[in-house]
C-alpha cells in the first residue's frame, strides 16, 4: 500500500470522530437541560401514551405544574387520577427524590387506576394508591407539600362532598402547603344553579369552598384559559372534546373550539 492511501484510510477513519464528538455534545446539552428542568422531561417522557400527548395543547402540563410550585422533591397528593393523565408526569418527576399518592375516590374508578398502575410496574412501582375516604388516615397529616385536582371540584360540588374534601386536602398539608385546582370555568354572571349539572363552575365558588375550610387564595393563572368556550351548552362541558357526548352531531363545530375554558387556582394552607 502506497502512502497517499495509508493517508487516506487515516483521513477515512478520522472523518466521524468530528461529528460523534458533536453528537456526544448534544446528548450532553440535552441531558443539562433536562436536570434543569424535571418538568420539562417528565412531559417530553416516552411512557406517556400517544392520546394524552395529544392534549397537551389543551391541558399544559408543563406550565401548570411550574404554576403550582411543584418540584421532584417534594411529597404531592393527587386527588382523583382518574386514568391516569398526570400520573404518567408526576409518577416519574416525583419517582427517585418524592413522594407521590394517588388519593382516588372508591368504586370502578379505583379499580381501572390500579389497572392503569399494574400495565406499567416498572414505571409506577413507587405510585402510593390510597382510596378514599376509607384509607386517607394513611398520608400522615401535615405532611404533604403539595395537593392537585385536574376537573374534580365539579363532581364534588354535585354530590355534596366538597367541604370534606376540601378539609382532608387541608389537614394532610404541610403548614404553608399548597392546593393546586383546575376545573371548568363557569362565568360570574350565570345562574350558580347550573353549577350542579354543567359540569362549569365560578371561581367565587371554587374560592368559597377552599377559604371556608382555612385556605389562603393565592393567584390564578390564564394557563388553561380558552375564550372560544362559551360555557353555555345543553348537554354541559360533555359536549366538548374530549367526551364529545353529541357524537357526530355538530362534531367538527366542538373540536374547533377545543377542550373547555378552565381556571387554574392557587391556596395555601397559612404557614401559622
Amino acid at each position: 500500500m502506497n502512502r497517499f492511501a495509508c493517508i487516506g484510510l487515516v483521513l477515512t477513519a478520522a472523518l466521524p470522530v468530528a461529528p460523534l464528538a458533536a453528537q456526544h455534545a448534544g446528548h450532553g446539552d440535552h441531558a443539562a437541560h433536562m436536570a434543569a428542568d424535571p418538568i420539562a422531561a417528565a412531559v417530553a417522557g416516552r411512557g406517556r401514551t400517544p392520546a394524552n400527548v395529544a392534549r397537551d395543547r389543551y391541558r399544559h402540563p408543563a406550565e401548570t405544574l411550574a404554576f403550582f410550585g411543584v418540584t421532584p422533591d417534594q411529597t404531592v397528593v393527587e386527588y382523583s387520577p382518574g386514568g391516569g393523565w398526570y400520573s404518567e408526569i408526576l409518577a416519574p418527576l416525583l419517582r427517585d427524590r418524592g413522594t407521590f399518592y394517588a388519593l382516588q375516590p372508591s368504586g370502578h374508578y379505583l379499580d381501572g387506576y390500579k389497572a392503569f398502575l399494574a400495565a406499567k410496574p416498572d414505571a409506577y412501582d413507587r405510585v402510593k394508591l390510597v382510596a378514599y375516604p376509607e384509607q386517607a388516615g394513611q398520608i400522615p397529616a401535615g405532611s404533604v407539600d403539595t395537593v392537585l385536582t385536574f376537573r374534580n371540584v365539579h363532581n364534588m360540588v354535585t354530590d355534596g362532598s366538597e367541604a370534606a374534601t376540601f378539609r382532608a386536602f387541608f389537614d394532610m398539608l404541610k403548614p404553608g402547603g399548597t392546593l393546586g385546582v383546575v376545573d371548568h370555568r363557569l362565568p360570574e354572571d350565570r345562574d350558580s344553579a347550573s353549577e350542579k349539572s354543567s359540569g362549569y363552575l365560578k371561581v367565587s365558588t371554587v374560592r368559597k369552598i377552599a377559604e371556608a375550610v382555612g385556605f389562603e387564595y393565592a393567584g390564578a393563572s390564564e394557563i388553561n384559559a380558552n375564550p372560544k368556550d362559551t360555557a353555555d351548552w345543553e348537554k354541559g362541558v360533555w359536549t366538548l372534546p374530549p367526551t364529545l357526548s353529541q357524537r357526530d352531531a355538530d362534531r367538527d363545530k366542538y373540536l374547533a373550539i377545543g377542550e373547555s375554558d378552565r381556571m387554574t387556582l392557587k391556596f395555601r394552607k397559612p404557614a401559622k
